[in-house]
């Protein structure tokens, strides 16, 4: 004998007007949402932020990758390769380091490289968007000369040169490059560059001068100018 279906059970089998199935309001499911309310992708939170931001360290400094060494050594199983990064950060506001990292990976030696840079980070004097007087840093066999330029000349350097002069802030100068083609001395000889740099107040004081004695002492002086054709 069939059976007669019972008009108050649900059907589980009812569909919409556009033809999708319908949820069961008794089967106690909700679509997924995610931590902000919104939907959730295969029950996942939402990603969060990325670089600086997800390590904290989200403000103003300027990483740079000067240079990446690869060396190997042969052991029994094959070759073991082990990776080293020179990094420059600076907040180009006058303030620059540089961190030489190891390791394994590259990813690891490039964070030991940024570590070691923001810990040795030094002040650099500036002038506007240039340097306040020539000078020559010399480190090891690298020798680098850098001058003071008009605005508008934007940075006359090499790769090495340039990341540590971009970092520390400085957009016109002319720079050149008199020794070693080594990116480790390179960098170095460039910080010990910019750390000679004094503003003039500074050298003024130093000498035990100030800056109106040097001012009305180098003026010119209007002299009288000679007579012409004269005489009884």
């Amino acid at each position: 004998m069939a059976e007669t279906p019972n008009p108050t059970t649900p059907d589980s089998s009812a569909t919409s007007a556009s033809g999708v199935p319908e949820q069961s309001a008794s089967s106690g499911h909700e679509p997924r949402r995610t931590r902000d309310g919104g939907p959730g992708r295969r029950g996942r939170p939402p990603r969060g932020p990325r670089g600086d931001a997800a390590r904290g360290n989200a403000d103003d400094m300027v990483e740079k990758v000067v240079f990446v060494n690869r060396s190997s050594k042969v052991v029994k199983g094959g070759r073991r390769f082990h990776f080293s990064a020179l990094i420059v950060v600076g907040d180009r506001k006058g303030k620059v380091g540089y961190g030489f990292g190891k390791a394994n990976e590259v990813a690891d030696a490039i964070r030991k490289g940024n570590e070691q840079a923001r810990r040795a980070m030094v002040d650099v004097h500036l002038k506007g968007a240039t340097i306040p007087h020539a000078v020559v840093g010399r480190y090891g066999g690298g020798e680098v000369l850098l001058r003071p330029a008009s605005p508008g000349t934007g940075v006359i350097a090499g790769g090495s040169v340039r990341a540590v002069i971009e970092a520390a802030g400085i957009r016109d100068v002319l720079t050149k490059s008199l020794g070693s083609a080594n990116a480790v001395n390179v960098v170095k000889a460039t910080l010990e560059g910019l750390q000679q740099l004094r503003p003039r107040d500074e050298i003024y004081r130093v000498r035990g001068l100030s800056t109106k004695a040097v001012s009305s002492a180098a003026a010119p002086v209007n002299e009288p100018a000679p007579a012409v054709g004269g005489g009884a």
